[in-house]
């Protein structure tokens, strides 16, 4: 039986704590960053990278020793503090009192979620865990993912994302669109641009689409390729 449950989790715009001034604090940070938590990280010293990180804006540091009252008003602590024994241990007691999702990295007893190595292709996200028994393994087994899921599946997926728009906004079902979605996957667009012919991998899409009767033009696709992420969901 599984010991845990796969979520993915918004922090969007959420205030996250990282407790650590190493590198492994600063690889949390970036990724909760990249995610679009307001991250602060915090200790008595920080390494270059974090400083870096600080003057781009990324992170917020916050130069003191722990203390219980630092957990309050946030949403998720990452802690990198598996070095100092006693403090990993106050941290996850003072967040589980409070509520809170604690992270202490490589000590899974002390976790109420942990960070799986992660793929990311746009809006696709493959996740490998190995339920926190062998990180270093997990993060092998996505490097040889990197290869099975190239570059190209960024505009694959956004591609993909567009078409969905326009089949739902046509009111085609469910099954319809997952009719559509299988044709999607088994054709030649995904070769198209790794070939870096993307013109035709757009007429492709366009005339699948037709097959559904979403009529919709050559310079409208392209302008859709063109919008931000969100203006497509």
């Amino acid at each position: 039986m599984p010991n845990y449950y796969p979520i993915m989790l918004d922090v969007r715009q959420r205030p996250a704590l990282v407790i650590g001034g190493n590198m492994v604090a600063a690889e949390k940070a970036a990724a909760l960053h990249a995610a679009g938590a307001q991250v602060t990280v915090q200790n008595g010293d920080f390494c270059e990278v974090l400083h870096d990180m600080e003057r781009t804006g990324t992170v917020t540091l916050r130069y003191k020793a722990y203390e219980a009252s630092d957990l309050v008003g946030f949403f998720v602590i990452v802690a990198t503090a598996t070095y100092e024994p006693e403090l990993a241990e106050a941290i996850w007691q003072d967040g589980q009192r409070n509520n809170q999702l604690v992270n202490i990295v490589d000590y899974p007893s002390r976790c109420n979620f942990i960070i799986p190595s992660i793929l990311r292709r746009g809006p696709l996200t493959v996740s490998v865990s190995t339920e926190g028994t062998s990180p270093g393994l997990a993060k092998r087994i996505r490097q040889r993912l990197e290869d099975f899921f190239p570059a190209t599946y960024e505009s694959y997926m956004r591609l993909a994302t567009i078409a969905r728009r326009y089949l739902r906004a046509n009111g085609q079902s469910y099954d319809e669109r997952d009719q559509f979605f299988g044709e999607f996957f088994t054709s030649d667009i995904l070769n198209l641009l790794s070939e870096h012919d993307d013109i035709e991998a757009l007429a492709s899409t366009i005339r699948l689409l037709r097959r559904y009767n979403v009529d919709i033009s050559m310079s409208t696709i392209i302008q859709d390729m063109q919008e931000p992420e969100s203006e497509l969901l």
